[in-house]
């Protein structure tokens, strides 16, 4: 499936787990620092710096990048370190979250309610990831570095849907399929 954002609600509806998604257009970086910032903001009423409705965070924290290139290499990184922050963020629209690795089942529920899904990337494929960035600039939050808030401009950005709106959780799925071989 090919996406463009920001990402509908239509589109979020079409997404099933263990589908490939391509994504093109405006996606932003964000890791715990980031997020952490951002629901303290949210906490004291403050409007958030970035519109997150119908947008996507990719959690990264990209290298340097190396010259003639927007962005050095962006690997995903563990996901479950954003919970706590990540319902305050789909209460404001935040449509989908990429990363690797599992999420809690409270996660899982808000994450249905808010009609949001969670995507993976591939770990370890960072330096194949960068070539998908044709733009790329720190937005928010400069002092934390490779955790600041990056807008990404991508091409095409590769992701399995990993949790839809319909509880359909790839992981889960998945490892229930090879639970039956004896090894």
């Amino acid at each position: 499936m090919r996406l463009n954002t920001p990402i509908l609600d239509k589109d979020i509806a079409l997404m099933k787990a263990g589908e490939i998604v391509y994504i093109t257009g405006t996606i932003y970086t964000g890791r715990d620092a980031a997020h952490k910032k951002l629901t303290e903001s949210l906490s004291k009423g403050e409007k958030l710096p970035i519109d997150l409705k119908g947008q996507v965070i990719y959690y990264v924290g990209p290298t340097p990048a190396k010259e003639g290139r927007p962005i050095g290499s962006c690997g995903p990184t563990s996901s479950y370190r954003m919970d706590a922050y990540s319902t305050a963020l789909m209460e404001v629209g935040l449509k989908v979250m990429i990363g690797k690795g599992d999420r809690s089942d409270a996660f899982i529920k808000d994450m249905i309610e808010y009609k949001g899904v969670y995507l993976q990337a591939v770990g370890g494929a960072g330096a194949l990831l960068s070539r998908k960035v044709t733009q790329s600039e720190v937005v928010l939050y400069p002092e934390l570095g490779a955790e600041a808030i990056y807008k990404l401009e991508v091409k095409d950005f590769p992701a399995i849907v990993t949790y839809d709106i319909y509880g359909g959780n790839l992981i889960v799925d998945e490892v229930k399929k090879y639970k039956t071989i004896e090894f």
